[in-house]
């Protein structure tokens, strides 16, 4: 069983290259969070903290501190990290919310919630609530059983609302409540559920391709609107990447794992369709609210490093991924 369930998180986990990252904050940047600072040439009310949730995209560390397998605080993890010194992240450096969190003057990194060492200016200006192959939908997170589940999305948010009630007691909860008011929010999951998606025969008995995409955009408004009535006023949600060239859905749907090393299409039509939903449902709440809400595309850069690689340096691969 527990071989079985390594394997499949292989399946699960997304692991980018620092690389990729860097390619991802320059669209992540322009996109969103510098384009929203400055209105009319102004300064708007500064970046007080980044929060992160969803999977592997995103953990800083959090599966360290919970019982599962799930885990990548061994070698050649982290090599590429300041202290070289593997961490939990699932890339051999800094994550996305790492480099966005630096660009911004924050801090260097985001540290992991579940870090109880974590002092109150560490937890004032940000942490991670991601968990490594984790998603929006329930089964997702708790596939592998015996109590060796990961942190499903929704309830990371249970990790967040404690998170206010300590910071309630360290700086009162008027500061608080300004803190989360200028910080930004990042959501970054789904990747791992389409993929269990593809290899759960419960899930497909119930739910049509059609219908669990609709499934998570539910998971994902029940998100959104959790956060918005916690106090968030700015939330950064990214899309699907292109699914279909990781090299595990590759292994899993080609005819021929070994040799014939294509992306999967139907998996990239997938990660396109579902991203233009997800986009129409964040326009939604930005023309409906006060909200400020950002869609990231992962799709383009990543699909882009894909067909292209030697124009970033990785002549030698077709996946990078």
């Amino acid at each position: 069983m527990m071989r079985n369930f390594l394997s499949l998180h292989t399946a699960m986990s997304f692991k980018l290259s620092e690389l990729v990252q860097q390619q991802l904050l320059i669209f992540f940047l322009s996109s969103t969070i510098a384009k929203s600072q400055v209105i009319n040439g102004s300064l708007k009310s500064p970046v007080s903290a980044i929060f992160a949730f969803g999977d592997s995209t995103v953990d800083t560390g959090n599966n360290n501190y919970i019982a599962t397998p799930v885990k990548s605080n061994f070698p050649p993890y982290g090599r590429d990290f300041f202290t070289h010194i593997p961490t939990g992240r699932f890339t051999n450096g800094k994550l996305i919310t790492d480099f966005v969190a630096s660009y911004l003057g924050i801090k260097e990194e985001l540290p992991p919630y579940l870090d109880w060492s974590l002092g109150v200016d560490e937890l004032m200006t940000g942490v991670s609530f991601g968990s490594a192959g984790s998603g929006l939908d329930l089964i997702t997170a708790k596939i592998s059983h015996n109590s060796q589940a990961v942190i499903p999305v929704l309830d990371q948010l249970d990790y967040f609302r404690n998170y206010m009630d300590r910071l309630d007691q360290m700086i009162g909860m008027n500061k608080r409540e300004d803190l989360i008011k200028r910080a930004v929010f990042v959501l970054s999951a789904g990747t791992n559920d389409f993929i269990s998606y593809s290899t759960v025969p419960l899930t497909r008995e119930v739910f049509s391709v059609e219908g669990y995409q609709g499934f998570l955009l539910d998971k994902v408004k029940e998100f959104i609107q959790a956060l918005y009535n916690l106090g968030a006023n700015r939330i950064v949600v990214s899309g699907l990447p292109p699914m279909g060239c990781l090299p595990i859905v590759i292994t899993l749907k080609s005819r021929d794992g070994i040799h014939d090393r294509g992306c999967i299409s139907s998996f990239n039509s997938i990660a396109l369709d579902y991203n233009l939903k997800l986009q129409a449902i964040l326009q939604e709440y930005s023309s409906s609210t006060e909200l400020q809400i950002f869609y990231v595309d992962s799709y383009k850069p990543l699909i882009d490093i894909i067909t292209s690689p030697a124009s970033y340096g990785n002549s030698l691969s077709s996946s990078p991924l």
